[in-house]
């Protein structure tokens, strides 16, 4: 192993629309964790591909979710050139708390742990089927083909976190737009940080609203909250608008369209709906739509498994590869909703385990239980090779999918 075994970061161009790049699986297979240089300092930092080393750094609080020093990033992104000789900790918005250790991450998070629990995840089912069920009418009844992201994907988690939340849903096209620009790599900072003030804006205002009329939703519960203040409300609420969207509209869209190219296991479902649960968790794991991995920073000297790890430098837990470990998964490169996907690491290990995975997890299955009872015959409008990918946003997932029945 030589210090520029990655030079280049993270490879992101795909072979197929469903399988990690085949670059970054024999990197996998070469090693378990190895150097990287990160962009845009040319630093040395690690990557570190395999499911047993993945759980390993998520869990050890030695890595932390703060960064400091230079920018270091496992791809390029926009924006980061002006942070290549900084020095000392980079700001954090208050309330975002993902970008926190504990404890300022756990007096944040704590706040919320009550409203994401199984059981009140569970009571918002009724509304979640009532809306997929309105989507689905409303597909029924208009053109087709039909751009499913735009029409089914995309509305169903976000009409859920703005309930959730108390946010107007008739404001859904400014945070959405927002949103996909602030998750864009290569799209600009100017536009990045123009995208991610309005959003910000937009949030501030309405939590001050909430706070001086409350109303039965979670953004006024968080605005009554005494030990928070405005700023680490609107950080708080944007992050989760942000997160509860965007991720779970992805999902949608691309494991329907990894269904339809896998028509067995689309017809299994259709068949034995009570595999759907399952299914789920084997669509999360065969896809994983965090293509850029989860970083992490060292924060001091110390040896891990035969390395000597320095403090400052970054280390990349690469999901995908992680979830199709054959070390942990059997055929991993399959896709079988009738398999064992318990301890894929999509939504996170840690003390950063995705706050919202129960809600996206009863989004998916609804979504597709109703999706192929309704439309048993959907299929692609297009051919395969032409539904766009977008590989260029930290969250991996197609542009469109038009369809048809």
């Amino acid at each position: 192993m030589t210090d520029t075994d990655i030079p280049h970061g993270i490879p992101l161009d795909r072979e197929t629309p469903f399988d990690p790049p085949a670059a970054v699986m024999a990197l996998h297979r070469g090693a378990e964790m190895r150097r990287m240089t990160y962009y845009p300092s040319g630093h040395l930092g690690w990557l570190v591909t395999s499911h047993r080393l993945a759980r390993k750094v998520l869990a050890d609080t030695r890595f932390s979710s703060r960064m400091g020093g230079p920018a270091q990033a496992p791809v390029p992104m926009a924006g980061l050139e002006a942070y290549a000789d900084f020095e000392g900790d980079f700001p954090v918005t208050p309330g975002m708390f993902i970008e926190m250790d504990p404890p300022d991450h756990t007096r944040l998070r704590r706040k919320l742990t009550g409203v994401f629990t199984v059981r009140r995840m569970k009571q918002l089912e009724p509304r979640i089927e009532q809306f997929v069920e309105e989507r689905l009418d409303a597909l029924a009844a208009g053109p087709n083909p039909v751009d499913l992201v735009r029409e089914f994907a995309l509305p169903v988690p976000s009409l859920m976190i703005c309930e959730l939340l108390g946010v107007p849903y008739d404001q859904r096209d400014r945070f959405e737009a927002d949103t996909a620009t602030i998750f864009t790599m290569d799209g600009g900072a100017e536009a990045k940080e123009a995208a991610f003030g309005r959003l910000y804006a937009f949030i501030t205002e309405l939590s001050v609203a909430k706070r001086a009329e409350p109303a039965d939703d979670l953004l006024s519960d968080l605005a009554a909250d005494t030990e928070l203040d405005d700023a680490e409300v609107a950080g708080m609420a944007m992050l989760l608008l942000i997160a509860g969207h965007e991720t779970t509209a992805k999902m949608i869209a691309l494991g329907t369209m990894a269904l339809l190219e896998n028509r067995d296991q689309w017809d299994l479902l259709r068949e034995r709906p009570e595999l759907m649960a399952g299914g789920v968790e084997e669509l999360l794991r065969y896809l994983t739509i965090i293509h850029t991995g989860i970083i992490r920073q060292v924060k001091t000297d110390f040896e891990f498994e035969g390395h000597q790890i320095k403090a400052g430098e970054c280390v990349t837990v690469s999901v995908q590869t992680a979830n199709r470990d054959e070390a942990h998964f059997i055929e991993p490169d399959q896709l079988d909703v009738t398999g064992d996907a318990k301890g894929h690491l999509t939504f996170g290990h840690g003390v950063h385990q995705c706050l919202g995975q129960q809600l996206a997890r009863i989004e998916m299955r609804i979504a597709f239980s109703r999706l192929i009872a309704r439309f048993p015959d959907l299929r692609l409008a297009v051919p395969a090779d032409e539904v766009p990918l977008r590989t260029d946003q930290n969250f991996y997932g197609v542009g469109e999918l038009p369809v048809t029945w």
